[in-house]
């Protein structure tokens, strides 16, 4: 084999493991690890979790704590919009049962003002609360400096 072979043969082995590379970090930043704190008797943030991950292709990291009202308190959810849990998700904040198409539209348009996202209560109907087809309306509150408003509604 010559050198100048040699040489060519080792660049493009050179090119192709760094392209190789740069694909699993670029796969890697994609599938993001968001935490949601829940109250370790609750299942239903389970099954809203499974609810986001599966309308968000994401993962979702789980912080146990008894303590749910200083983190609610920390993240700067309002008292009156309470759930049962609290995730931060690319510096917004949702609380509650909140569909994933709602949080998704949020990361889309990313509207000023908004702080993040809330379900007060625990509707029946809504993502993790389904049970036996009974189904409450709700609306899903944008919150922030800027105020409140409903950001989408659901039968």
């Amino acid at each position: 084999m010559t050198r100048t072979f040699a040489r060519k043969r080792f660049r493009n082995s050179f090119a192709a493991t760094a392209l190789l590379v740069i694909a699993a970090c670029s796969n890697v930043a994609q599938a993001a690890t968001y935490t949601m704190y829940r109250d370790p008797g609750c299942g239903c943030c389970l099954k809203w979790a499974d609810h986001f991950e599966n309308g968000m292709d994401a993962e979702v990291a789980t912080v146990d704590t008894t303590d749910m009202g200083s983190v609610k308190a920390d993240k700067g959810v309002p008292s009156d919009l309470w759930s049962c849990h609290t995730m931060v998700i690319e510096g917004y904040v949702i609380e509650g049962h909140v569909p994933a198409e709602a949080i998704s539209k949020l990361l889309r348009e990313r509207p000023a003002g908004v702080t993040g996202l809330a379900v007060p209560g625990m509707p029946l109907g809504s993502p993790g609360m389904e049970y036996e087809n009974r189904v409450q309306p709700y609306d899903v509150i944008a919150f922030g400096p800027g105020g409140r408003t409903v950001f989408a509604s659901y039968p």
